[in-house]
């Protein structure tokens, strides 16, 4: 059966209270874990590192036993609320005396028995209300009046200093029923079932979450890089055609005797065409023939040194599109594949350093790389992972040695050594291209793009994922995908 839980239903709760009060009654309140705003782990001193999680979260509020590692629980708590404050204030040390649900209500309630500082006896409860959008934890007297709430709820019983009473919201809830409970299938308990049901939708979530940051990061790029290109072709077009103003102010100089001026007109004879045609130029009626051909100069000067510039740009530009539409097809095989890892190093998030052996020794051994010869005797590695394609380019290569990759498509890093840094032999860049076609998501094309490169002139952006480059400069060479004999 599917069971897509929102939130503990009222069978289920049923279950969850009756296996808490055989396992909590009778024991010690303990430490309080903040794992969420409103999502606590509370430490009763059970045995198996178990501890008891309660989450007032409107879009899944639920409770139940969970087994943790002490250090993973202490690493991912987060700065008490004041709430939580309060809590350990009142209850510390405390004996939880009963465990009971409400009838036909989504609340369980826990009465605590304490001694205050004299020494005199205290009742609290604790109710757990997990009703969707009004879900809270309460700390109740013992009149139950509300002492304090995890989140600010409203309606009569549902505020500080008032009695407290089920809000009126879960009468709509009480009238579904029919509801089952939720599977324990192979699970020892049902609270272990809802761990492992919440925690994987948790992951889902999270999952998706990182996706979804990765695809908005390389979308925001390539949008910041096509506003850009707008701009600087904008910024081209203004400049106007280098070669018209240099060729006005040529007319005006070849002029000076015979031209014509008819107010902000004048009119030439072009001298530079064969067939002498009468040419018309716009210039300020208050200028000067001299003055005009001087302006015209300059203006030849700054649109053919923008020209320049700008081109440059462009150019530049058209690599990095080049290098994100890469990265937008490794991302998406990443996200089929489910690399979290992956999607982690490139939204940058900080990841735990792991201790790294040698370089030199760690080279050495490298064993995630194919290996072949080509016919001119040229050794070639071909990536075998995105983690390997990393390491065989950032750590095996050397700045001479030649980098394939198939253009568009997510594949293997292949490298040509090229220890005496000689000019890597037409045959050697084909088998090479070749194999790069073979081993990536285009094998099954019948010709595939390959871009080539120096590795000098390969380089991993910052808070790029594993696989991901971007190059400075490259050739394209058109290949069959093909392997040659090791």
């Amino acid at each position: 059966m599917d069971f897509r839980l929102e939130s503990v239903n009222e069978k289920t709760l049923e279950k969850i209270c009756a296996e808490l009060a055989s396992v909590l009654n009778g024991c010690k309140f303990g430490k309080i874990f903040t794992l969420a705003r409103f999502q606590l782990a509370i430490d009763f001193r059970l045995p198996d590192s178990q501890y008891l999680l309660v989450s007032v979260e409107p879009s899944a509020p639920r409770i139940y036993l969970i087994k943790r590692r002490l250090r993973d629980l202490e690493k991912q708590s987060k700065n008490p609320t004041a709430f939580v404050m309060f809590l350990r204030k009142r209850l510390a040390n405390s004996i939880l005396q009963t465990i009971e649900k409400l009838e036909n209500e989504r609340i369980l309630r826990f009465a605590f028995l304490t001694k205050d500082e004299l020494g005199q006896t205290e009742n609290y409860t604790l109710a757990a209300q997990l009703t969707g959008r009004s879900a809270n934890l309460f700390l109740l007297d013992k009149n139950d009046f509300v002492l304090d709430g995890c989140r600010e709820t409203f309606g009569a019983g549902q505020e500080i200093a008032s009695r407290y009473a089920p809000p009126k919201l879960e009468e709509e809830k009480r009238r579904r029923g029919g509801e089952e409970s939720f599977p324990q299938e192979e699970f020892a308990s049902l609270s272990e079932s809802l761990d492992a049901h919440y925690t994987n939708q948790e992951a889902e979530k999270n999952f998706q979450a990182k996706a979804n940051a990765a695809r908005n990061k390389l979308k925001q790029e390539v949008s910041k890089r096509e506003k850009l290109g707008k701009k600087l072709n904008q910024d081209l077009e203004k400049h106007g055609d280098a070669a018209t103003w240099k060729r006005f102010g040529d007319l005006l100089l070849a002029n000076l005797a015979t031209a014509k001026r008819e107010g902000d007109k004048i009119y030439v004879t072009d001298y530079y065409d064969e067939n002498t045609p009468l040419v018309e130029i716009e210039v300020d009626e208050n200028v000067s023939l001299t003055g005009a051909a001087e302006k015209f100069f300059k203006r030849y000067t700054k649109a053919r040194n923008a020209q320049a510039e700008l081109s440059k740009r462009l150019e530049d530009l058209k690599v990095q599109l080049t290098n994100f539409n890469l990265q937008k097809a490794y991302l998406e095989e990443a996200i089929t594949e489910r690399d979290e890892q992956f999607l982690t190093e490139f939204t940058g998030e900080k990841i735990e350093a792991k201790p790294t052996k040698s370089r030199e020794k760690h080279t050495k051994n490298f064993t995630g790389a194919r290996r072949y010869n080509s016919s001119d005797g040229f050794e070639i590695l071909v990536g075998k992972g995105s983690k390997d394609n990393d390491f065989l380019t950032f750590r095996v290569a050397k700045s001479y040695d030649l980098w394939l990759h198939a253009a568009d498509y997510p594949g293997s890093h292949v490298i040509v050594k090229n220890p005496n840094r000689v000019e890597i032999p037409q045959k050697t860049l084909i088998e090479a291209a070749q194999m790069a076609a073979f081993f990536s998501r285009a094998k099954e094309q019948p010709k595939v793009a390959v871009h080539y490169t120096p590795k000098k002139f390969v380089n991993k952006p910052k808070g790029a994922g594993a696989g991901l480059v971007s190059l400075s400069s490259f050739k394209t060479i058109l290949v069959e995908p093909k392997v040659s004999e090791k």
